[in-house]
């Protein structure tokens, strides 16, 4: 078995779980999250705990240690919640939230308006700074990546949406 799916995922206080044969949902202070189980994977909930069994050793036995992975992140996403941090880098680009819908100025001949999606929260508290909060991993990951895709820092001067704290490498400009 795999060492990962040997280990139980503990359930903190004020988190609960709800296992059938198909799903396992977890519920805590920042909202409800479902996983679907693959054919041959099995939750098991004992005291406060949930435990990764699978059946046969072949197909089941590849999945349980990533089955243990989300379940231990929804668990840490119904507690805690996760965030990602996004910073506009150039001269007049700004963002603020309004309502249901982030409004970008990245240079660009018009303004962008994203939608927030459902589960998701979005503040910003600067101009040029951008929080991307959630209790699901997967969802506020791919939110803060598409947000990152409508401006991509570029190569010369690094203008342009990016995570915080990423390096970007610039590259040398023309030389005469």
């Amino acid at each position: 078995m795999s060492r990962i799916a040997k280990a139980p995922v503990p359930l903190p206080q004020g988190v609960s779980a709800a296992v059938t044969e198909t799903s396992v949902t977890v519920k805590g202070a920042k909202g409800a999250l479902t996983l679907a189980l693959t054919p041959g994977v099995s939750v098991v909930q004992a005291d406060k705990r949930l435990e990764v069994k699978y059946s046969d050793p072949g197909a089941a036995r590849t999945h349980a240690g990533s089955t243990r992975a989300h379940l231990a992140n929804m668990v840490h996403g119904v507690t805690k919640g996760y965030e990602k941090k996004l910073e506009l880098v150039g001269v007049g680009f700004r963002a603020q939230v309004q309502g249901k819908v982030l409004n970008l100025t990245l240079g660009f001949s018009h303004p962008v308006n994203f939608p927030i999606p459902e589960g998701i929260t979005i503040e910003t508290p600067s101009q040029t700074e951008i929080v991307v909060k959630g209790a699901d991993c997967q969802k506020v990951g791919q939110v803060s990546a598409e947000i990152r895709e409508i401006r991509p820092p570029e190569p010369y001067k690094g203008k342009g949406v990016r995570y915080a704290n990423e390096q970007i490498s610039l590259k040398e400009g023309k030389k005469k």
